[in-house]
């Protein structure tokens, strides 16, 4: 009996896409756009913070936003009204999340000559956008106080990856059984580094801290 040829791969299913990512990031670099990838579960703020957010940092950096969604772009047009930033929708048709071809996709079409600072909202997903690099020099997540405070148990990838965990809706915070201490002490478990910064998007609560924190992290980014 012939013997059984064997193959042998070592190569992580998703090698080719942290290769796109790095040169993502290294071309984003020399061009001076500052690419975050902003995830959460769909409902928990990413809009209405996002909305906020560009508000209070317009008169400093020239921003756009990429929306993406399985289908519409009611995202896309509320950023565009409220903000009066450049907004583009992609359509991701069917996909859960964006990887790094798709994300350059994007900024070719929102075009960055004219950018200083480009925030992709991933799908509304804990799950998929987490295992994707996007090419993105900063992750983020969304978690809102109504998603429970396990969150960082039951879905650790996400937390593991992120720089940025902002805890959405503490306004909510007396209707919901929420512990948010403990939901700090899950995160931090997870990922030792990661920020943690308790808002609500509706009063503006948390906002000046959350851009305060982009100022530095852009600043230090330039200086690198």
């Amino acid at each position: 009996m012939d013997e059984v040829k064997t193959i042998i791969v070592n190569r992580s299913a998703y090698a080719d896409n942290d290769e796109e990512a790095d040169l993502l990031r290294d071309y984003l670099k020399e061009k001076g756009t500052f690419l975050v990838n902003l995830m959460s579960s769909p409902g928990a703020g990413k809009t209405t913070t996002l909305t906020k957010l560009i508000n209070a940092l317009k008169s400093e950096f020239r921003i756009g936003v990429m929306e993406a969604d399985i289908d519409s772009d009611v995202d896309a047009i509320s950023i565009a009204k409220n903000t009066g930033v450049k907004s583009i929708q992609i359509h991701t048709s069917g996909m859960c999340h964006l990887d790094a071809g798709m994300t350059k996709t994007g900024l070719d079409g929102i075009d960055i000559s004219d950018l200083d600072l480009v925030f992709l909202e991933n799908v509304g997903n804990l799950v998929c956008p987490a295992e994707f690099d996007t090419g993105a020099s900063l992750d983020i997540m969304i978690l809102s106080v109504p998603e429970g405070d396990d969150k960082p148990l039951k879905y650790p990838l996400v937390f593991e990856k992120c720089d940025l965990v902002i805890i959405n809706k503490i306004d909510t915070l007396p209707y919901f059984n929420f512990n948010l201490e403990n939901c700090k002490e899950w995160i931090l478990k997870r990922n030792k580094n990661a920020t943690i910064i308790p808002i609500s998007a509706v009063t503006g609560e948390g906002i000046e801290e959350i851009a305060n924190y982009f100022r530095n992290k852009i600043k230090n980014w330039k200086e690198k």
